[in-house]
């Protein structure tokens, strides 16, 4: 069966901060730091998921989606990272869980999306080797619980970003701007995955699978200095956390002084525990020139003109969608599992008309495009088995807070009402015609 769903994360939607139990993650004190994020926006409310989770579930009944993607928060569930489990964080997704089956929607949760406990943050964070195990017994308790109704489990979500946003450049959570020697939180959370994967098999959970952020990399000219850059730029994005996990061994690093000295004997077994399918979010391409003397890193972004562009200002490729897969194909072979595109959309301007609808036409056709991009991939070979909409709510969108709005359903921040948008209703009608071929 193919699914057709739409995606959230949980420190982007549910609010209630501090309610039932609670602990704070790195979002919470990240957000609450004057100047990390646009207008000082935080998510101790968002869209009030936790209290208002009934009316989201009834959308994605009116969907008529198969499957959704959330997140689990990990200080909800143990709020000081480890040791006692927070009894109503559990309650709250076994409540979740159980409502979407009984709407015919196949729960996908993702145990990590970047809300890492603010207690392990500070005995290291994911620079430390002792977040992996601790990760690992976060997903024993959580498969403990779910393991009998979850089919398909995410170990964690784009641990790329995670890695260069959070450590290296410092633009999210947990704030720390270290360059090249963030290079042992891309390590430490490989081995929570590995470890993650034989946690969650111990507890029962059929299928297991990691969601990177993946990106086609074009070089800005075929001279020779751009095309290193842009290798160099495919390895850090790209096979840094690919490689290990699908070929148990890392790729050469050598552009990225110091490197991994941090992997001990085993990890990269662990690391690559076999996993039964692969998550790509996609976005855009990434086109890339050599540096400028004296530069940090080995690559520059040099930006893809000549396409239109979402309200992030970032480029509108659908056929980049195509290249991306065809490509993960041609690099991996047999070694590359069945691929989830587990988030694809756009943010837009949306604007409510007089009559309180959202017209967002601009929407609809990125998916559209996007989704006849990965059917011309599927010709292609490539084993695709489901498509999630980021998102299905606007939502609190990490450093540009509420600025950016991605969802099929729009947010009144004041209200919290819900509209669902044109989009919605494309959706709706699409997966319908959809489950109607089938």
């Amino acid at each position: 069966m193919f699914l057709w769903g739409t995606a959230t994360a949980a420190y982007q939607i549910e609010g209630a901060a501090d309610e039932d139990g609670r602990g704070p993650s790195v979002w919470d004190v990240f957000a609450h730091e004057p100047g990390r994020v646009r207008d000082g926006h935080t998510g101790d409310v968002a869209c009030d998921h936790y209290h208002r989770w009934p009316e989201d579930v009834a959308l994605m009944a009116g969907l008529g989606v198969n499957a959704y993607r959330f997140s689990v928060s990990w200080p909800r569930v143990l709020p000081s990272g480890a040791g006692e489990v927070n009894a109503k964080g559990l309650d709250f997704y076994e409540r979740l869980v159980d409502a979407l089956l009984e709407k015919g929607v196949q729960p996908v949760p993702t145990l990590f999306h970047w809300d890492l406990p603010q207690a392990l943050e500070e005995r290291g964070g994911w620079l430390s080797r002792d977040t992996a195990a601790r990760f690992a017994d976060y997903a024993a308790v959580v498969a403990g619980r779910l393991a009998d109704r979850v089919p398909l489990w995410i170990t964690l979500n784009e641990p790329f970003v995670h890695m260069a946003y959070g450590y290296a450049m410092g633009v999210h959570a947990p704030g720390r701007a270290l360059l090249t020697e963030a290079l042992p939180a891309a390590h430490h959370q490989l081995l929570g995955h590995g470890l993650a994967v034989r946690a969650l098999r111990a507890a029962g959970a059929r299928e297991v699978a990691i969601t990177n952020n993946c990106t086609p990399v074009r070089p800005a000219s075929r001279e020779e200095p751009d095309l290193r850059a842009a290798e160099a730029y495919d390895i850090l994005h790209n096979r840094l956390f690919l490689d290990p996990v699908l070929l148990g061994a890392y790729p050469d690093l050598s552009a990225y002084p110091p490197g991994l000295d941090c992997v001990r004997d085993g990890d990269l077994e662990v690391i690559a525990s076999p996993i039964d399918a692969l998550g790509v979010n996609y976005y855009n391409p990434t086109r890339i020139a050599a540096p400028e003397a004296g530069a940090g890193l080995p690559f520059a972004d040099a930006g893809l003109p000549g396409h239109p562009t979402t309200a992030f200002g970032w480029p509108v490729v659908p056929d980049g969608l195509r290249e991306l897969l065809t490509g993960l194909k041609a690099r991996y072979g047999a070694a590359l599992p069945p691929i989830h595109i587990t988030e694809n959309g756009c943010s837009q301007e949306d604007v409510l008309t007089a009559g309180g609808t959202i017209e967002d036409e601009g929407r609809i056709a990125f998916l559209r495009d996007h989704i006849a991009a990965m059917r011309r991939a599927m010709d292609e070979g490539v084993d695709v088995r489901g498509y999630f909409v980021w998102s299905l709510l606007d939502n609190f969108e990490w450093a540009e807070g509420y600025h950016q709005r991605f969802g099929l359903v729009h947010v009144d921040y004041a209200t919290l009402r819900r509209t669902p948008k044109a989009s919605y209703r494309w959706y709706a009608e699409f997966v319908r015609s959809q489950n109607t071929d089938t």
